[in-house]
């Protein structure tokens, strides 16, 4: 590890560990003259409770269970490769990722990104996460492969993950394996239907269970219908009855709930209700911890960075679970907050200097691709220490290149710096750091003529605008984006630097968006380089570095 990889480590680690915001008090360290040293004022760090969001940055569509003492969570990455993230914590609030559920989805043209398709807003959407008899299992489906799709795994973090897909797929999954060994799923939207599964889970049963349990979920509005059908669908067997929770909206209001329905069969006949109403915090399930507690998991729209998790204490009522607190969900939680920083990300996002040892794996678990990448295009052995990025095809615009790797922004604020060698560029190529949606910008250097220019793109009018032009008279150039998420509005700032210390403005400020359902993902920060005219170039990148905003210390 180089020094200046650890050095931002801990830096960024200790704005984890000291930018919390909404906690609670710390004691006073004047009460007592012994609470004055250092182990002390350590002790009263770690005594701040956790808070909501537990995580701020995009991981919608979770699914949480419980293994003895820790906790595994799964969430969406529509196009992303690998795909299917898993994630873990011991404490329900600090999380890491330790594995992908696969490495590719499937390998066709959207996934490729060739031939004018693409997989934006789609790729695997909502997952289901369970554990039965030793098996970690993760299904989820897909409209860009058409099919249901189910992971297997004994280790999350050590073992490979085995899949079995089938047809049709099953939109919004749940798996749940019954106490008599029979396996169902159940899926949909607005109409929510239940299939058992052949005991192998190759495909629906034939001769199985099939039955709708809800024709409508809406109706639980009553007349006013017309919103967000009832979907996200999550199954529970507790203490002998079945729980159904799903999101869904009214028409007067798109800010969703949270719906429940409970029964005593499997099949049926099921009850419902509407279990939490507040902000648009919905979708998810129940957890339990080891000492009985419960919580419910959600997610909120939150604008550009995506669509965050919450945290819900849940309490229980003649068979009913009540989510929180006079109907409420509380930005305190009653659970110690360890690490957790302001953005709770520190466990998903990571700096990288790309230097390797013997051993390491080749990326990170905190980069995915943008779409699956060309495996002959990029490179950490061509030049020791940097990635090598080259291109093998010509594309006009940022969307459609191949091989952008990317990270998670974060909130409330997040920047991320680069350092870029253009020596290998050639007549129409891009290069740089881009803050990655629909509506995208970036700075990076352009080639033209021979020559470079550092530029700054938006594509916030929805279509590439060139903002700002520097001739660029060197071969190297630190790069810097500023993403600002809160308070509103949401916008990134570009600057450029020849020595990596003093920083200069470039363009203008790049409004911020989420795009539903066009990419339907959290902006992105982005390593990209592509060929406008000739193919076969190459750039390097010499690291990449993520720090909280000012607003997030």
């Amino acid at each position: 590890m180089r020094p200046s990889r650890l050095l931002h480590t801990i830096a960024f680690c200790c704005a984890a560990l000291t930018g919390g915001t909404a906690l609670a008090a710390e004691p006073s360290l004047g009460a007592n003259p012994a609470q004055r040293d250092g182990s002390s004022a350590l002790a009263a760090v770690q005594t701040k409770l956790a808070h909501n969001p537990f995580i701020w940055a995009d991981v919608p569509d979770m699914s949480m269970i419980r293994v003895g003492k820790s906790y595994y969570m799964s969430s969406t990455t529509m196009h992303m490769s690998p795909g299917l993230p898993i994630m873990k914590s011991e404490d329900l609030v600090n999380w890491r990722l330790v594995s992908y559920a696969h490495e590719a989805l499937v390998d066709n043209e959207a996934m490729r990104l060739e031939n004018g398709k693409d997989a934006y807003s789609k790729g695997s959407w909502a997952s289901s996460l369970r554990y039965h008899n030793g098996v970690f299992y993760a299904s989820t489906f897909s409209y860009t492969s058409g099919r249901t799709h189910i992971y297997t795994t004994r280790d999350p973090e050590r073992d490979p993950w085995k899949e079995t897909n089938f047809e049709p797929l099953l939109h919004d999954n749940s798996l749940l394996f019954d106490d008599d060994g029979r396996v169902y799923m159940v899926y949909g939207g607005g109409r929510i239907t239940l299939v058992e599964l052949k005991p192998d889970l190759s495909g629906i049963k034939p001769g199985g269970l099939n039955k709708v349990l809800i024709e409508n979920v809406n109706t639980i509005f009553g007349s006013d219908l017309g919103g967000l059908n009832g979907e996200g669908s999550q199954l529970f067997k507790i203490n002998g009855r079945y729980y159904l929770f799903n999101i869904a909206s009214p028409k007067s209001r798109w800010a969703p709930s949270v719906i429940v329905h409970r029964a005593d069969r499997i099949d049926g006949p099921y009850e419902g209700r509407i279990a939490l109403d507040d902000r648009g915090i919905a979708q998810g399930g129940l957890v339990d911890t080891p000492d009985g507690k419960w919580f419910a998991y959600l997610f909120k729209g939150d604008g550009a960075v995506g669509r965050i998790p919450y945290l819900v204490p849940v309490t229980w009522k003649d068979g009913w679970p009540v989510l929180g607190e006079n109907g409420k969900v509380p930005m305190t939680l009653d659970i110690a907050a360890g690490g957790q920083g302001a953005s709770g990300a520190s466990g998903i996002v990571a700096s990288d200097e790309f230097d390797r040892r013997p051993g390491d794996p080749a990326l990170p678990l905190a980069w995915q691709w943008n779409h699956n990448p060309r495996p002959d295009d990029w490179s950490l052995t061509k030049r020791p220490g940097y990635l090598s990025l080259s291109t093998s095809r010509i594309v006009a615009t940022l969307p459609e290149a191949t091989n952008t790797l990317t990270q998670r922004t974060f909130g409330p604020s997040s920047s991320a710096t680069t350092r870029i060698d253009v020596s290998g560029m050639k007549d129409g190529d891009w290069a740089g750091l881009t803050v990655f949606q629909k509506q995208y910008g970036f700075v990076g250097v352009k080639m033209s003529g021979g020559a470079g220019s550092l530029v700054m793109v938006s594509a916030d009018s929805d279509k590439p605008e060139e903002i700002a032009s520097v001739p660029l008279s060197g071969k190297t150039v630190h790069l810097k984006v500023d993403a600002e998420f809160h308070p509103a509005p949401e916008f990134a700032r570009f600057s450029y630097s020849l020595d990596g210390k003093s920083w200069t403005p470039i363009g203008r400020p790049s409004r911020l968006t989420y795009s539903y359902p066009t990419h339907f993902i959290g902006n992105r920060f982005g390593l990209f380089y592509f060929s406008t005219k000739t193919a076969g170039g190459r750039v390097d990148f010499d690291y990449y570095r993520i720090e909280p905003g000012a607003g997030s210390r």
